[in-house]
């Protein structure tokens, strides 16, 4: 189940990032692993992959949110995510707006309930 988990990771672009660290969202353990991933233009898809991975795996992360744009990049992974925690959500940014015929998680909501 949940257990202890308590954190919000995000990857996201700089402005999501930005506005969800001035929230109050970031943490660094002491591992030195972050619960946030900055995605520029230079970000390799790789990247992205093996840190959607490993905030999957963390016990410690409740909710995983990814801008949408950025969910596209690793669409196959995002799609074969199934557990509930952590709950993944993906989210419009500043210059990409939230398209729901993209957003894999409510589409199964959908599937679920019959629409």
């Amino acid at each position: 189940m949940a257990g202890n988990r308590s954190l919000i990771a995000v990857i996201g672009d700089e402005d999501s990032i930005t506005g969800l660290l001035l929230a109050g969202i970031g943490h660094i353990n002491e591992q030195q692993r972050k619960n946030f991933l900055v995605v520029d233009s230079k970000t390799q898809v790789s990247t992205i992959e093996s840190v959607f991975q490993e905030f999957v795996e963390r016990r410690d992360i409740a909710i995983l949110l990814i801008n949408q744009h950025i969910a596209e990049k690793i669409r196959p992974t995002v799609d074969k995510y199934q557990q509930a925690f952590p709950a993944l959500l993906e989210i419009p940014s500043k210059d990409h707006p939230y398209d729901p015929s993209k957003d894999s998680v409510l589409k199964r909501v959908q599937k679920l309930a019959g629409d």
